[in-house]
C-alpha cells in the first residue's frame, strides 16, 4: 500500500480527512493504514470531537469489539445518528483486527449506498500489509487509500511547538514518533518507549501475524543490519555475508520489501531508465525514521563535532526519509565514481541531490552536474550545513539549508496540497 495511496504527514493527512468528510454522503471509505504510533488514533479521535454527535467512533481493539453483536450495534449507532443529525461519520480505528472486516466493510457500505444515507466512513489499521490483503480482495472500487507517515518537522514545531528547525535538529536525533518526542530530555526513557511500544510490536506482531515470516530471526536480523546502515547503499550479498543466519538472497529481500510495508526501512532503488540495471543494481538502505537509527545503533547518536561523517549519514538518512514519506518517488545514482545521494521525483517536482553537512568544493559537485546533464528533467541541488552556500553557487548549484530542507522540502516553502 505505501506504493499506492497518498503518503502524507499529520498535518496534511489531518487537512485532507477534513476536506473529504466535508464532501456530499455518502463516500468511498476512506482506508487509513500507516505505521504504529504516529497519531492515527489520535486522527481519529479528532475528527470525532470535530464532528460532535454526528461522529460514531469504535476501536476494534477495544474490550467491547470482543463481544457479540459489536458490529451489528456499531451500525445501528451509525444509522441513528446519520437519521438524527443529518449526516453521520462512522470512524472504525484498528479495522483489520475486526473478523473478516473488509467483507463486513463493504456489505456496510453497499447498504449505505443502497439506502442514500448520508454516512461518511474512516478505517484504520496500523499494517499496511493487514489493509491491503482485505481491502483488495473485497472493497474495490469502494475505498480510497491513504498512508499517515512518519510526522515532519513541521509537524511536530506545530504540535510541540518551538521553531521548525529546532524541531528539524531533534528530528534528525531522535526521530519524530509524537509520543516518544515529548520523552526525548529522558534519553533512556525515550529509548525503552521507542523500543517496547513501536519497534517490537511492529517487527514482533504487525510483521510475524501476517503468517509469511518462516525465519523471525532473520528478519529481526536484516532489520538490525539495515538500520545500522543509514542511508548506504549496500548490496544483498553483503547483507548476506554479514547475517549469522544468512538465508537465500531472495528470501533478504523478500524481508526488505515486508520491513518497507510496515515503514521502518525503504530500499531505495538505484535510478535508471532501464527496468533490468534498476532492478539488478543493489538499494540504497533508508531507515524511515531516526528514531529506529538511535535505538539500534551501538554508538548512539552521532555528536557532529566529534563524528561528523555518522551524523552527516543520519542528516541524509533524514532528508530521504522525508522526501519517502512525503510521497516522492526516491532512488539514487551511481556510476563509478560518480553519484548522487538522492534522485526525487512527484509533487515536489524533479530533483537531483546531494547532502553535504561538512565543508566541500565545487568539484565535488562533479556527480550532481554529470547527472543532471544527462537527465535535464532533474535541477540540480545542495542540502548543506551554514558554510556550505557559495561552494555551491560557484557551481552554478542551488543550496538549501538540511534544516529547511526537513521542513518544507527542496524549493524551501510548504509543498502543493495533494488533490483531493
Amino acid at each position: 500500500m505505501p506504493g499506492s495511496a497518498f503518503r502524507l504527514d499529520h498535518l496534511a493527512c489531518r487537512a485532507l480527512l477534513a476536506a473529504r468528510l466535508a464532501e456530499p454522503a455518502p463516500g468511498r471509505i476512506q482506508l487509513l493504514a500507516g505505521p504504529r504510533q504516529v497519531g492515527k488514533t489520535t486522527l481519529l479521535l479528532e475528527l470525532a470531537d470535530r464532528h460532535g454527535p454526528a461522529a460514531i467512533y469504535a476501536a476494534a481493539d477495544s474490550p467491547e469489539a470482543a463481544l457479540p453483536g459489536f458490529w451489528e450495534r456499531t451500525l445501528a449507532r451509525t444509522e441513528e445518528a446519520a437519521a438524527s443529525h443529518g449526516k453521520a461519520v462512522l470512524l472504525l480505528d484498528e479495522a483489520h483486527l475486526l473478523a473478516h472486516w473488509a467483507a463486513r466493510l463493504k456489505g456496510a457500505w453497499d447498504r449505505i449506498r443502497r439506502r442514500h444515507q448520508p454516512v461518511h466512513v474512516v478505517a484504520t489499521g496500523s499494517s499496511a500489509l493487514h489493509l491491503a490483503i482485505g481491502s483488495r480482495e473485497s472493497l474495490a472500487g469502494r475505498f480510497e487509500p491513504l498512508t499517515l507517515t512518519h510526522w515532519s518537522a513541521a509537524s511536530l514545531a506545530a504540535a510541540f511547538g518551538g521553531s521548525p528547525r529546532s524541531a528539524a535538529e531533534s528530528l534528525v536525533r531522535f526521530g519524530s514518533y509524537p509520543g516518544a518526542f515529548p520523552l526525548r530530555g529522558d534519553l533512556a526513557r525515550w529509548t525503552a518507549y521507542v523500543r517496547d511500544a513501536i519497534q517490537e510490536p511492529a517487527i514482533g506482531r504487525d510483521l510475524l501475524a501476517l503468517g509469511v515470516i518462516r525465519r523471525p530471526a532473520l528478519l529481526r536480523q536484516v532489520f538490525g543490519l539495515a538500520a545500522s546502515m543509514p542511508a548506504q547503499v549496500v548490496s544483498l550479498q553483503k547483507l548476506q555475508g554479514q547475517l549469522q543466519d544468512p538465508g537465500a538472497l531472495e528470501t533478504i529481500q523478500h524481508y526488505l520489501g515486508l520491513l518497507e510495508q510496515a515503514f521502518l526501512v525503504a530500499a531505495v532503488p538505484k535510478y535508471s531508465t532501464q527496468v533490468l540495471r534498476r532492478r539488478a543494481a543493489p538499494p540504497k538502505l533508508v531507515t524511515l525514521d531516526n528514531a529506529l537509527l538511535a535505538v539500534t545503533d551501538p554508538g548512539g547518536q552521532p555528536d557532529p563535532r566529534i563524528d561528523p561523517a555518522r551524523h552527516g549519514a543520519w542528516v541524509e538518512n533524514a532528508c530521504l526519509a522525508h522526501a519517502w514519506n512525503s510521497g516522492q518517488r526516491v532512488a539514487y545514482w551511481r556510476e563509478e565514481p560518480l553519484e548522487v545521494d538522492g534522485v526525487l521525483d512527484g509533487s515536489w517536482g524533479s530533483w537531483a541531490v546531494e547532502v553535504k553537512t561538512g565543508p566541500f568544493r565545487a568539484g565535488d559537485l562533479g556527480g550532481l552536474l554529470e547527472f543532471t546533464r544527462r537527465h535535464p528533467k532533474f535541477k540540480p541541488l545542495v542540502v548543506g550545513a551554514p558554510g556550505g552556500r557559495s561552494a555551491a553557487e560557484r557551481a552554478g548549484v542551488a543550496w538549501i539549508d538540511w534544516r529547511d530542507f526537513l521542513v518544507h522540502g527542496p524549493a524551501g516553502r510548504p509543498p502543493k496540497e495533494p488533490p483531493t
